[in-house]
């Protein structure tokens, strides 16, 4: 049987990062740092959308895990020294960058964990093997780190064009109309549909 070893570990990493965020929001096996409320689908509670999306992304991590065990090895799947060692400082770094935070006093625990994996992950993104997997990892962090600050469309913004550099042959006319179509579709299904309390604009809350 092939086995395509990039896929194993991206799906691991993917598994990892989700599992971390399920336990401290509360949302795995009923055991976490925080008990968010989850509320329901129409009134959604700080920690409803958090567990969705990280049950999506363990979804995701086990499929990529699976099918890596029938990728079969390509032109990408050797291994080289770069690849270990960013793989290895990104996880250092992320892991030393939340617990010196923690260490400190800082309390809230999603800027503690989002600039740990962000960090860690734009190491991680200096291989280029591990380019795409840690831009778009990064892009999230960057939207959970803005959202509160800045609002939901810088957010979106900022998320679309640090994902966008996972791909050198991005084009930027596409990157745009991706911001435009993304930050009109959240507002219409978040904002104005399910009136979730998040602020849109800087300075809106």
């Amino acid at each position: 049987m092939k086995i395509s070893q990039k896929d194993l570990w991206a799906g691991f990493l993917l598994m990892f990062l989700a599992f971390i965020g399920l336990w401290i929001n509360g949302g795995f096996l009923g055991l976490g740092l925080e008990q968010h409320t989850l509320g329901t689908a129409r009134r959604m509670g700080p920690g409803y959308m958090p567990m969705l999306v990280l049950w999506l992304q363990m979804a995701l991590g086990a499929l990529v895990f699976v099918l890596g065990l029938r990728g079969g090895p390509d032109d990408l799947e050797d291994w080289k020294k770069l690849d270990f060692v960013t793989l290895a400082v990104a996880i250092a770094v992320g892991i030393l960058i939340w617990r010196v935070m923690e260490a400190t006093g800082y309390n809230t625990n999603y800027i503690q964990v989002g600039a740990a994996c962000l960090i860690g992950l734009l190491l991680l993104a200096i291989s280029p093997a591990w380019r795409p997997l840690g831009m778009v990892l990064g892009s999230f962090a960057v939207f959970g780190l803005l959202l509160e600050p800045l609002g939901l469309m810088v957010s979106i913004v900022a998320l679309c064009l640090i994902a966008s550099l996972a791909d050198r042959e991005h084009r930027p006319l596409g990157v745009a109309g991706m911001c435009v179509f993304l930050c009109a579709l959240c507002w219409f299904v978040f904002i104005y549909e399910l009136d979730i309390r998040v602020p849109v604009w800087p300075g809106s809350f």
